[in-house]
């Protein structure tokens, strides 16, 4: 059987969607994934972008980052005017440093028509030369031009709850990333360093400084997300800060746990991937190297019920 027939629908899990908390959007659905920086996002990002390439579905993508309050050169000053006030506290995690009310409302327009308004931001100078902008800027805002089957969020704020916003109600499907907390950081500090040209002591500074606002901020959000997928390494990682490299995916599980457990064939889904188990009624435990056979497997009939939904609705 190939990768491609064994990602098929199969019944009992199209029964998961038609709980409540998927009904969000029937026109135009949104998918949201959520995950702190290092958590693995932009590899689940790539993941979903196959499977809507393999299924025809066309995605209009957005990024957390683009919702950033502050660019780079501002960020830098309202850090140092936050510490310079004994606000050690204060990052890109923080409610107060994203434009959370402009994502929520980008979620409402798009699931009322289709359409919302967006931007980039550019990381380095490779995008750059794609977007026309300097490193550390956005572009302008601008609305998407070319129709779409659903709205595709991965950033830092996808499941907010507070006392402002609301954005888990708008998605249609939740997806967290959350690796265990030290592998977080070792990942976090090889790529900052490696691609980004920050040094080890400037990445666990921010790490420090971030903390505060993981727990109260990004954290939270994982008790909203439909679908966990966390990642947990089997070599030892006590110190991250001195990790030589990554654990790779073959010294690593995952644990892919289930908001409503409702309607998951979970035997199917242990027979389909080979040594993985139950560890609760709500989730199952795969090999590291399994973990896109297994989004494939999950949640491509998910997509494909929500794209069918939205068509049978228009």
């Amino acid at each position: 059987m190939t990768q491609e027939q064994s990602a098929l629908p199969y019944l009992e899990l199209e029964a998961y969607l038609t709980n409540e908390i998927f009904i969000m959007s029937v026109k135009h659905p949104i998918i949201s994934v959520t995950g702190s920086s290092g958590a693995g996002t932009s590899t689940v990002k790539h993941t979903f972008q196959q499977i809507f390439r393999r299924e025809s579905v066309s995605a209009a993508t957005i990024e957390g980052d683009a919702f950033h309050k502050y660019d780079r050169a501002s960020m830098k000053k309202e850090l140092e005017k936050r510490s310079g006030q004994g606000d050690l506290t204060f990052s890109h995690f923080s409610y107060d440093a994203n434009l959370l009310s402009e994502l929520e409302k980008c979620f409402i327009d798009y699931s009322m028509s289709g359409k919302c308004k967006y931007r980039h931001y550019v990381h380095n100078v490779d995008e750059a030369s794609e977007y026309g902008a300097e490193p550390g800027t956005f572009t302008d805002w601008r609305e998407f031009s070319e129709e779409s089957d659903l709205l595709f969020y991965e950033g830092l704020h996808g499941a907010v709850v507070n006392d402002e916003v609301n954005l888990a109600r708008h998605a249609d499907l939740k997806i967290g990333v959350v690796p265990v907390i030290n592998l977080e950081w070792i990942q976090k500090i090889h790529r900052d360093r490696d691609s980004r040209g920050y040094s080890t002591e400037a990445v666990t500074d921010t790490i420090l400084r971030r903390m505060h606002a993981y727990v109260h901020c990004v954290c939270p959000q994982f008790t909203e997300t439909d679908i966990n997928f966390q990642r947990v390494p089997v070599v030892d990682t006590s110190n991250p800060l001195v990790a030589r490299w990554i654990p790779t995916a073959d010294e690593s599980l995952v644990v892919i746990r289930f908001k409503d457990p409702h309607g998951i064939d979970f035997p199917y889904l242990v027979s389909m991937i080979h040594d993985s188990w139950m560890s609760r009624a709500n989730s199952i435990v795969i090999p590291g190297g399994k973990l896109d056979l297994a989004m494939q497997l999950i949640l491509t009939p998910l997509i494909g019920r929500l794209v069918n939904q939205s068509k049978r609705a228009m």
